[in-house]
């Protein structure tokens, strides 16, 4: 299935709504789209690793990491975890590491930028609540689309 956000927006204007936030793509698959699983955490990527652990079919990771630009999220290892365990993409209000090795593998990631510094290791986040990034809000099982062009948010499926 081929996702052209720019056709959706055509299409279905007043269902969507885009996440107006500057972001970064990382990884060879450059559009991807599905159901939205949520995560707040904040400069601790322990959940982050479980929640890719889980099967991922169909669903799309957003992760609210507060902005921060001083450690990563994702890296090389946690990448392949969401490869691995069917995710369809990854979307992160905050960092990445291991840019390099992730732009050669078959994973969607938008990031707003990289970092060297890894995480702490603190258990501490949330999973599933409604997140509010850059003034949109973004609620678990609704739907994302993501291309080169941007995000985009649906209450329901379109594709």
């Amino acid at each position: 299935m081929e996702i052209v956000t720019a056709d959706l927006w055509d299409e279905h204007t007043t269902a969507l709504k885009v996440l107006d936030l500057e972001l970064t793509h990382y990884g060879r698959k450059t559009a991807f789209c599905g159901e939205i699983v949520t995560l707040k955490v904040y400069e601790d990527n322990s959940y982050v690793r479980k929640t890719l652990e889980e099967n991922g079919t169909g669903k799309v990771l957003i992760v609210d990491g507060g902005g921060s630009k001083r450690c990563a999220l994702v890296g090389d290892n946690i990448a392949k975890l969401a490869n691995d365990n069917g995710w369809e993409g990854i979307i992160i209000y905050g960092c990445i590491r291991d840019a390099k090795v992730i732009q050669d593998m078959d994973v969607g990631i938008k990031a707003i930028g990289t970092c060297p510094v890894k995480s702490r290791k603190r258990n501490e986040g949330s999973k599933g609540e409604t997140l509010r990034i850059a003034g949109t809000e973004i609620v678990q099982g609704e739907y994302v689309y993501s291309d080169e062009d941007g995000v985009l948010l649906s209450k329901k499926k379109l594709l």
